[in-house]
């Protein structure tokens, strides 16, 4: 059929109509919160280049995490930010370290309502800002991060996280975890891998959020950003290694890689709305030139849309608040 009989704007003609054809929907369980923790606060610090964003406090962090639940939020993503940083990261390790004590208080609060993660890479705890300790020449080894990693991971799964996420991007961390949380009995605790993680300049706020320290780049790591088979090598490799799910980060510039990988993946495919997704978004609309709302919304969708399962977003918590009353 063609004009006039074939008219697919039937289908658009009213707002009952287009929830009723709707191919895709972002629900709240879909959501992860993304949430930063600095050791020493007792108030939450506003992150300038993330409008809205904070690094917590313990008690705020708390109240953040219970707030998730109350809104339907799938789960949690923990990053920590110690006092001080070494040339190994030694306080991503520490039992009482910030992130692992995080851990802990969170599953405090919440129990199993919020699925509780936590981010298994060093940059955050390194003085020199890698995600790996560093060799002779200044490049970052490989092997000798994953036995950190390995350490890493059970102290996380020690303090009570339900999914570790590694975002290294080391050859072989999903196996080397994998293992590591076996021998110590955390069988059941889940690997988010990292799979397909670009070096991205969207990563700029995030640098902010916890004061890396790092000069120079993670180009010899991270992905480069005009490669999209090669993703589907890093997920496949992933999953041969014992990924329980697994991670494109950054999300909206690499949307066609998502798709990709949800197309091929046998398990679950999360994606990662990065600082700099949200930061221009926060900006442009600050400014007065896009609606916040409806750009949240579509750019939410447009990763549930290209394969998603589940996304991380610096929204989430106030997203879920607005799909409940769309819902409503």
């Amino acid at each position: 059929m063609s004009f006039p009989q074939h008219r697919p704007r039937r289908l658009r003609s009213t707002p009952a109509l287009r929830r009723l054809t709707a191919e895709h929907r972002v629900r709240p369980s879909e959501l992860i919160l993304p949430a930063f923790i600095r050791e020493g606060l007792t108030e939450p610090a506003p992150i300038s280049s993330m409008p809205g964003v904070v690094q917590h406090s313990t008690d705020s962090l708390r109240r953040a995490a219970a707030e998730a639940v109350e809104r339907g939020v799938g789960g949690i993503m923990l990053f920590g930010i110690p006092l001080s940083r070494d040339a190994t990261g030694s306080a991503g390790i520490d039992p009482d370290g910030v992130l692992n004590r995080a851990i802990a208080d969170v599953r405090s609060e919440v129990g199993d309502a919020l699925v509780v993660m936590s981010d298994v890479c060093l940059d955050e705890f390194t003085d020199h800002g890698h995600c790996g300790v560093l060799a002779e020449d200044g490049s970052v080894d490989n092997d000798t991060t994953l036995a950190l990693y390995a350490q890493m991971a059970v102290e996380q799964a020690n303090a009570g996280a339900h999914v570790v996420g590694p975002s290294g991007m080391m050859d072989g961390q999903v196996a080397v975890i994998r293992q590591a949380l076996d021998d110590a009995g955390h069988q059941d605790t889940v690997v988010l891998a990292y799979a397909a993680k670009y070096a991205s300049a969207f990563y700029g706020p995030f640098r902010e959020a916890v004061d890396s320290q790092l000069k120079g780049d993670r180009r010899t790591y991270q992905m480069d950003a005009a490669n999209r088979r090669e993703a589907l090598l890093e997920v496949e490799l992933d999953i041969e290694e014992g990924a329980d799910l697994v991670m494109v980060k950054p999300a909206m510039s690499y949307l066609d890689v998502l798709a990709d990988v949800a197309a091929m993946s046998p398990v679950p495919v999360a994606a990662y709305q990065i600082s700099g997704e949200y930061a221009m978004i926060e900006a442009a609309a600050a400014n007065g030139w896009i609606d916040r709302r409806r750009a949240i919304e579509e750019s939410v969708l447009s990763i549930k849309r290209a394969g998603a399962q589940m996304i991380l977003t610096y929204w989430a918590a106030e997203l879920a608040l607005w799909l409940d009353d769309n819902h409503s």
